[in-house]
């Protein structure tokens, strides 16, 4: 068994024990590579089947292409998806591209208020309805009790502190010293009751090792990862105002495994075209703490 192999396999017993031992599960989904790749993942545990809702916050601010890319998925995959939406602050412009919040403050109130509340039921949650080919607002409000995510360790330092079952308390904050150890492959699945648990199956794979396994199972993705002949192209994706292209020359999945194999990026920060993670000293344990992805 190789090391993507393994990597794989730990995954799926992740997602198989989150499938186990909570009731209502949700699983995040940015529609970057990563989320994309556990999305693969989970239909590889579950045979073709995602056995819980997938979720997207929607900050009407995401590239085209990504929510193009979303919906062409929903469809294709026959995917239970809601997306959730601080309504109330776009209808009051209150973000960074109206200019009356700065980018954390944004990131804030339409990432991390939005998805609280979406996990929390409080908010509205837009639902497709495969029959009628369109979002509606879902009838069902009950809270998630667990949220699996796509992060990785090596991605961002706040991240690397993170558990493969991550508890929050009643309101999604993060307490990072109270996480259990997690040995020989030993989880903590049985927390108080009303405590939120992020699940974290990609946590010890890399940048590398999610785009190798694109490069392996064919995993679609979205194009604007691939230079389209402008010697640029997005290494992270988020919203147009705060994220901004590397220089690189990769236009397919070869290319940009080569690319990274050859450490022509080693310098270079995975995120480093987001703007808001600059914004918050370097890192993202400011948000992340609040109950940010």
């Amino acid at each position: 068994m190789n090391h993507l192999d393994r990597l794989s396999h730990t995954s799926v017993h992740i997602l198989r024990e989150a499938y186990a031992n909570f009731k209502n599960l949700g699983m995040l989904w940015s529609i970057g590579k990563d989320s994309t790749v556990l999305l693969w993942l989970t239909r590889k545990a579950f045979f073709g089947h995602v056995p819980f809702t997938l979720v997207h916050i929607d900050t009407t601010f995401k590239i085209p292409e990504m929510i193009d890319y979303r919906d062409r998925l929903v469809r294709e995959w026959k995917l239970n998806l809601v997306y959730g939406i601080n309504e109330e602050a776009l209808r009051n412009k209150q973000s960074f591209p109206d200019g009356s919040l700065d980018r954390i403050a944004c990131c804030k109130t339409l990432k991390t208020d939005a998805l609280v509340n979406t996990i929390n039921g409080t908010w509205p949650r837009h639902r497709f309805n495969h029959e009628a080919g369109k979002y509606e607002i879902d009838k069902n409000a009950e809270p998630f009790d667990g949220i699996i995510a796509g992060i990785r360790a090596d991605e961002e330092g706040s991240r690397s502190k993170e558990r493969y079952f991550s508890a929050r308390n009643h309101t999604s904050e993060w307490e990072i010293e109270e996480q259990p150890p997690e040995f020989w492959n030993h989880f903590k699945t049985d927390f108080a009751p009303g405590t939120h648990v992020r699940i974290h199956p990609l946590l010890d794979w890399t940048e590398l090792n999610i785009w190798e396994y694109i490069q392996r199972e064919k995993i679609p993705t979205v194009s604007l990862y691939y230079n389209q002949g402008d010697g640029k192209r997005y290494r992270s994706l988020g919203c147009y105002p705060c994220t901004f292209p590397i220089e690189s020359q990769s236009k397919n999945v070869d290319e940009i495994v080569a690319e990274l194999r050859d450490g022509q990026l080693k310098n270079i920060a995975e995120r480093s075209g987001r703007a808001q993670d600059k914004d918050d000293g370097g890192g993202l344990e400011t948000l992340r703490r609040g109950g940010y992805m």
